[in-house]
């Protein structure tokens, strides 16, 4: 069983997929950290994210046992990353690494941007989860209260039209997904929701075989 979890940032998609991964006990990769990795290693050999050459050079680099570096979660880290994910060079070096894990033997839960529009079209259960950008920026700053909610509100802002109009996998809701709206729901309430969103989706697909 694949479960594809998209969405835009600060959405809730990765809490909700560890949860799904928990309950269903499979494995979970989170994409976006790929792509951190690949912007950090750009950063820290001095270049420039818009690189689309060094870009892909790191990712075809990339040591995928590396992902738990605290650097990765820093304010520029995902800013270099929403920048070299916009670079198709950069996306088909990382396309087989992603789609090896969620064919693994059993299953496995992916969260990202475009894991139901490309890397597993074909997966079981797919969930788009969104929230308003007025309740992701909150959220965002909640992380780092240091930082102004203005700011926060724009990054995402201009993250959201990057993500949504590039033309190397854009974000986008799969025509088969679930629209989890997580606007007006708190941390359980969301996970709740979709594990009873999958459940029902799964329960559906055993029906028709």
């Amino acid at each position: 069983m694949v479960i594809a979890v998209d969405g835009p940032a600060a959405s809730g998609k990765g809490t909700i997929a560890r949860a799904l991964a928990a309950h269903f006990g499979l494995p979970h990769m989170d994409t976006g950290s790929l792509y951190r990795a690949v912007g950090l290693a750009v950063l820290r050999a001095g270049g420039d994210p818009a690189d689309a050459a060094l870009a892909a050079k790191c990712a075809r680099m990339l040591d995928v046992t590396a992902l738990d570096d605290p650097a990765l979660r820093e304010s520029a880290t995902a800013r270099a990353a929403s920048v070299i994910s916009a670079h198709p060079e950069v996306r088909a070096a990382l396309l087989e690494c992603q789609r090896g894990f969620a064919r693994q033997p059993g299953g496995a839960v992916l969260d990202g941007r475009d894991i139901g529009t490309v890397i597993a079209p074909d997966a079981d259960i797919k969930i788009f989860v969104t929230a308003s950008l007025e309740v992701r920026a909150r959220r965002r700053q909640a992380e780092t209260p240091e930082r102004d909610l203005a700011v926060v509100h724009a990054n995402l802002a201009e993250r959201d039209a990057r993500d949504s109009g590039r033309d190397a996998a854009p974000l986008r809701q799969a025509e088969d997904a679930i629209l989890l709206d997580t606007s007006a729901m708190d941390r359980e309430a969301a996970i709740a929701r979709a594990i009873a969103l999958a459940e029902a989706r799964l329960a559906e697909k055993t029906a028709l075989r």
